[in-house]
């Protein structure tokens, strides 16, 4: 590995020399020097340095940006050389949009250590765009993400269905509805819903467009559970996975609407970035492929 590049990337992030030494136990001046080689070998000056900080200049942030890139793929190669001679072991990147990373994922994962404990996952919850972005990069292994999109980096598995429903606070008035409704007759409803960029707010705006409807009101969350926390409080209504709503439709605290046309099914996708895989991250696919929390929608 190219330690010169790794010795930078640890001195943007920790805006220190000093903590960079002691990252990589050595002297402030070997970190120095190492820096100073990258620079000479670039051709410029990567860092704005005073006594007070350290950052990084223009073609610094270049530098960072693809040596991130390069520091994981040399690991990636590592781990695809050592799995020639070992059984699945090893760091895993696993990268989850919020609806999979937070009420599917932690389960799937208990269930794969039982087995593998060798493989050492860690996971990264960010909206579908974010997460495929990373994986694009070389930054994660894998991404999980909902919904269905086309990327020329990433190779895309769709590989589970999602059911997704209307609920409502248990008070609103339309919690005892007994008929179907349409949805246009809740257009002028409130609607908590995701943030652009989250497969959550594509599916709900997928589902407005394929029934013509235009909601008078929208109030934004970053994640699921504050939007459930918002419905239930009465504040709206949301459109939200099934997944996510086990312990609140249990409780009794939320509601599930019955709406012509509905459930509205997705999908779940697995995105990688290269044909090359680790034996862990191969375990893991299979693990995602054949789970049978994943085979059923009730």
């Amino acid at each position: 590995m190219d330690i010169k590049l790794e010795i930078f990337v640890t001195v943007a992030e920790k805006q220190s020399f000093s903590r960079a030494a002691e990252e990589h136990h050595m002297t402030q001046p070997a970190v120095s020097q190492y820096i100073r080689q990258l620079e000479e070998q670039i051709g410029s000056r990567l860092l704005e340095r005073t006594n007070k900080y350290v950052r990084l200049n223009q073609a610094g942030e270049i530098i960072y940006h693809h040596a991130k890139e390069i520091l994981a793929l040399y690991t990636k190669m590592q781990n695809l050389v050592d799995d020639l001679a070992h059984k699945a072991s090893g760091p895993l990147s696993i990268g989850a949009s919020y609806t999979f990373g937070e009420y599917v994922l932690p389960r799937i994962i208990a269930n794969m250590k039982q087995t593998y404990p060798d493989i050492q996952p860690t996971v990264t919850i960010g909206n579908t765009k974010t997460v495929a972005e990373l994986v694009a990069s070389h930054q994660l292994d894998i991404g999980v993400v909902e919904g269905t999109f086309h990327d020329a980096k990433l190779i895309v598995e769709d590989f589970a269905e999602d059911a997704m429903v209307i609920v409502c606070a248990s008070t609103h008035p339309l919690a005892n509805e007994m008929e179907a409704v349409d949805l246009k007759d809740l257009e002028q409803e409130t609607w908590i819903v995701r943030e652009l960029g989250s497969g959550t707010r594509a599916a709900m705006d997928n589902l407005f467009a394929k029934h013509g409807v235009f909601p008078t009101a929208l109030m934004n969350f970053s994640s699921t559970q504050p939007i459930k926390e918002s419905v239930e409080a009465g504040l709206g209504i949301s459109l939200l996975s099934h997944w996510s709503l086990k312990k609140e439709l249990k409780s009794g605290d939320l509601k599930v609407l019955p709406v012509i046309g509905l459930p509205y099914l997705r999908k779940f996708s697995i995105v990688t970035s290269t044909p090359f895989q680790t034996k862990a991250l191969e375990v893991f696919i299979d693990v995602l492929r054949t789970n049978k929390l994943l085979t059923t929608l009730n």
